[in-house]
């Protein structure tokens, strides 16, 4: 059985995961306003979903992004997180469609990747089946 103490620990993870979620989506949903208007274009629009996974020696990252092309994709650290950014275009088979739903998210994105402490280099960078994986190595 539980104890009080791990029943509260448990809540409160599940508060921050909901803030976390709150706040995605808030950025998201001024971001995609902001794309709107006229001044806008350079901005990112969306996140893409990421799971990063750690040991030792290496930081794996694995951001999701389907139809992006892989060539186009810029990785770079900035303070201390990994910075992914590119841009997802509309498919030129659809530009003089109506739209009925629109569930994917298209135009530029940006994810920044909070890294955990300590000094990294790139050691390896593909895209396999839509994902972007990449492998940090500590230095």
């Amino acid at each position: 059985m539980a104890s009080p103490f791990e029943s509260e620990i448990c809540m409160w993870d599940q508060a921050l995961a909901l803030l976390d979620e709150a706040e995605r989506h808030h950025r998201r949903f001024f971001a995609l306003a902001d794309a709107y208007s006229a001044h806008s274009q350079a901005r990112p629009t969306w996140e893409p979903p990421v799971d990063v996974f750690e040991n030792a020696g290496s930081v794996w990252i694995f951001v999701a992004l389907p139809g992006a092309k892989a060539d186009q994709v810029s990785v770079h650290v900035e303070d201390a997180a990994l910075v992914v950014r590119a841009e997802r275009a509309l498919p030129h088979a659809i530009q003089a469609v109506r739209v009925r739903r629109l569930e994917i998210p298209y135009g530029l994105f940006e994810r920044r990747i909070v890294l955990p402490p300590g000094h990294y280099q790139l050691h390896e960078q593909r895209v396999v089946d839509g994902c972007l994986e990449l492998r940090l190595s500590r230095v």
